[in-house]
């Protein structure tokens, strides 16, 4: 958060204070309290963590989780791992932690322990939610369950449709620098976003650490296929749009979509020739201009949907 604003520093406080209290409340008998305080009547859950499953359970007879996943992971206990606060906007990145004891939108019951990231991006008018947008890693969430994704018995796979918001990397550098004087916040951002051009190169900083990859499933699957994971190839008119790009201290949180057709092979996939596309969240952190770190997370669930192979990655690790 900005300190230097007494005023807004107070409402950043207030905003991380009400995301945090609306994600420890869930699921306990303080809830619906918390969500009455909370929530702004207008309130949009515009993403859930467990889109694709939910909406391939859609109109079926496929055991339902439950609110907040608590009747399938009845210990569910999530870790909250980092949170920044920009704006009116709140982000949290957490591992749902769980048992697997009751049917997941299909999938039976394993017995098995999860542990999968989670992000959210939380948009607050006047201390209360207005907006979240959560997701989930589904295809590990399946991977750890040792479950393929149920079947319909109208033989359907619902693939997600290619997402359309957004604003090219230009139009949001373009905007930033509009603001006159510039903040380190405001360069970071700028550098953040033009690391999503095809024509930017990062400024790596000596020790740079990169903790994930965003389609860090599909690297894993084509390394143990003794392929290479080449993306560009794969998708070589892809584009990425800016949703959301927030700052803190030293820390740069973006919500981006990438689209474009698959045109070449990926991990073994032969070309489809369908336009794809997923919304990626990744956290870089800058010091004097240069990236130290950086966190990636696409959702390689909707991809392996939209090519039409959601249980690639069952037997892999």
């Amino acid at each position: 958060m900005n300190h230097a604003d007494p005023n807004r520093a107070e409402e950043l406080a207030r905003n991380v204070a009400v995301a945090l209290r609306f994600k420890k409340s869930q699921g306990t008998p303080e809830m619906p309290q918390v969500e009455k305080d909370v929530l702004a009547p207008n309130y949009d859950r515009a993403r859930g963590g467990n889109l694709h499953l939910a909406n391939n359970a859609r109109d079926t007879d496929m055991a339902h989780p439950g609110l907040y996943l608590r009747k399938a992971l009845p210990d569910r206990v999530d870790v909250i791992e980092r949170v920044i606060a920009d704006g009116d906007r709140v982000g949290l990145l957490f591992r749902v932690t769980a048992t697997h004891t009751e049917g997941f939108f299909g999938v039976p019951p394993s017995g098995r322990k999860i542990d999968v990231y989670e992000v959210a991006f939380l948009k607050l008018v006047d201390g209360q939610l207005v907006e979240g947008w959560f997701m989930m890693d589904e295809a590990e969430l399946l991977r750890q369950m040792g479950a393929a994704l149920p079947a319909r018995s109208d033989g359907r796979i619902v693939a997600p449709p290619v997402p359309e918001k957004g604003e090219d990397v230009d139009i949001v550098i373009k905007h930033i620098e509009a603001q006159g004087t510039l903040s380190t916040q405001d360069r970071n951002k700028i550098l953040a976003a033009a690391s999503r051009s095809t024509r930017e190169k990062q400024n790596l900083a000596s020790g740079y650490r990169h903790l994930r990859y965003g389609f860090e499933h599909l690297r894993s699957y084509c390394k143990a296929r003794g392929s290479k994971f080449e993306l560009d190839a794969a998708i070589p008119d892809r584009r990425d749009r800016i949703e959301v790009l927030m700052a803190e201290r030293d820390e740069i949180w973006m919500r981006f979509n990438t689209v474009g057709t698959h045109g070449g092979s990926l991990c073994g996939i032969a070309p489809t020739g369908k336009r794809v596309g997923v919304n990626v969240a990744a956290i870089m952190r800058f010091d004097d201009g240069r990236v130290t770190e950086s966190w990636i997370f696409a959702d390689e669930f909707a991809l392996l949907l939209q090519l039409g192979v959601p249980n690639l990655f069952l037997q892999t690790k």
